[in-house]
């Protein structure tokens, strides 16, 4: 029996409640061995089995809404199902011969779309979905009846660019697997009885799911990873740092704070905290030992502060709950300049660069050797910095832009700029910090 296809034909399984059989289907999983994958539980019953899925295999945990469209005038009868992002799959291609125009599917929809916004919104906590491009996804639920949530599941995965789809499943129908079989990737159904007649039937305990127990369980999941830490650098230098990872999180970005700052920069931190609200990892650190910090050489020192980078990024690659993310800079001021230049020096390894009233002037003749998608974030007010960075956006030879705060001065102090300077990253980030392919 292969792998792709695996599949326990014991009859009979009885699990003692989604978690029991979470468990199970971990183990399973396990043996199979899928790479950083992210693991989606359809919620509401799928989701208590797909978080002790994530939690054995280490891996990031969020929902995919998905719901049935029913039929008029029948809404038990299913005639599609339609995914978060819109996407509708049909159970029949011609449904005119059920009497149902291509009017009644948009209505029913439209219907269906409506809740899944409220869901969404509702589970989430304002946290956009784990991005699934270019990743291995593992798609939990309790079980399978028809099978045609989880297809409409899977078509949503495709449309969003996931690279592998594996269907995970404690039971099933026959007809139901082998349907998903030709849809996905991969299915995994640890039993298919030959007397199927309901999902409900192999667990002692299935009662209702409540929204309240999705939401805990995410939040769960989703409590970042924070930790204080110390980089090495050339011994016997080490450099203070605050990690934050939250989970699902596809990227982590790295501050370089300006000459005078250190990792406790109040205005780096508030950006941070705004990005890990979203989902995005951070690594604040000090670029200069105490020793070093009274030296104002050092601290317009350029290469050495790039150097600093550079190394904090190695150290990133290091670590097992970092080395899959996708690493991006954050520079303010003379930190600005140091990402560039350390971005330079790394067009693979660096996903993207963000200035926050930056002087990427002073990264001079390297400029133009930067890859990564970099973004001028520049106060309206502060028009001496604003007339550097479009020179410095002039040599640039990446993709670029160049974003004006209106009413903010050279340290974003004003009433909402620097939120709007943290929303302008935010989305630059989002954008362009996609996760490592490790197999």
């Amino acid at each position: 029996m292969t792998a792709q296809h695996y599949q326990s034909m014991t009859t009979g399984r009885r699990y003692v409640d989604r978690r029991d059989a979470g468990q199970q289907l971990a183990l399973a999983l396990l043996e199979h061995g899928p790479q950083h994958p992210v693991v989606l539980g359809l919620p509401r019953g799928g989701v208590p089995v797909a978080h002790e899925v994530a939690l054995a295999l280490g891996a990031d945990l969020d929902v995919l809404v998905v719901r049935k469209i029913g039929a008029p005038g029948n809404p038990e009868f299913a005639i599609g199902a339609i995914g978060e992002d819109g996407t509708v799959v049909l159970t029949s291609d011609d449904l005119g011969l059920l009497g149902i125009s291509p009017e009644q599917v948009s209505v029913g929809a439209q219907r269906e779309q409506a809740e899944i916004t409220r869901r969404v919104q509702h589970y989430r906590d304002g946290r956009p979905m784990a991005s699934v491009r270019d990743r291995v996804v593992v798609l939990v639920d309790d079980g399978l009846a028809t099978g045609s949530t989880a297809a409409a599941a899977v078509a949503v995965l495709r449309h969003l660019g996931a690279r592998h789809v594996i269907v995970a499943v404690p039971t099933g129908a026959a007809p139901a697997v082998e349907r998903l079989r030709a849809l996905a990737d991969e299915v995994i159904c640890l039993d298919t009885p030959e007397d199927f007649s309901s999902v409900g039937e192999h667990y002692l305990d299935f009662r209702q799911v409540s929204d309240a127990e999705v939401l805990a369980l995410l939040r769960q999941a989703h409590a970042p990873q924070e930790v204080s830490v110390l980089i090495p650098i050339d011994p016997p230098i080490v450099l203070n740092g605050h990690c934050t990872i939250p989970r699902g999180a596809t990227g982590i970005v790295v501050f370089a704070h300006g000459s005078g700052s250190s990792r406790l920069s109040p205005r780096n931190q508030a950006v941070a905290r705004y990005l890990n609200r979203h989902g995005i990892g951070t690594l604040l650190f000090d670029l200069l030992t105490e020793g070093e910090s009274p030296d104002r050489h050092n601290v317009v020192d350029i290469d050495l502060l790039a150097s600093r980078l550079e190394r904090a990024r190695s150290w990133l690659r290091e670590q097992p709950q970092s080395h899959h993310l996708a690493v991006g800079y954050f520079g303010a001021s003379t930190g600005a300049a140091a990402a560039l230049v350390a971005a330079s020096h790394d067009p693979a390894g660096v996903a993207a660069v963000v200035s926050r009233g930056g002087r990427p002037d002073l990264a001079g003749t390297s400029l133009q050797a930067v890859q990564a998608p970099t973004l001028l974030i520049v106060g309206g007010h502060d028009q001496e910095v604003l007339e550097l960075n479009r020179l410095a956006q002039s040599r640039l030879r990446c993709t670029n832009e160049l974003s004006i705060v209106p009413g903010a001065t050279h340290l974003f102090e004003e009433p909402g700029t620097l939120l709007a300077a943290a929303e302008l990253a935010r989305s630059w980030f989002a954008t362009y910090l996609r996760p490592r392919v490790t197999g």
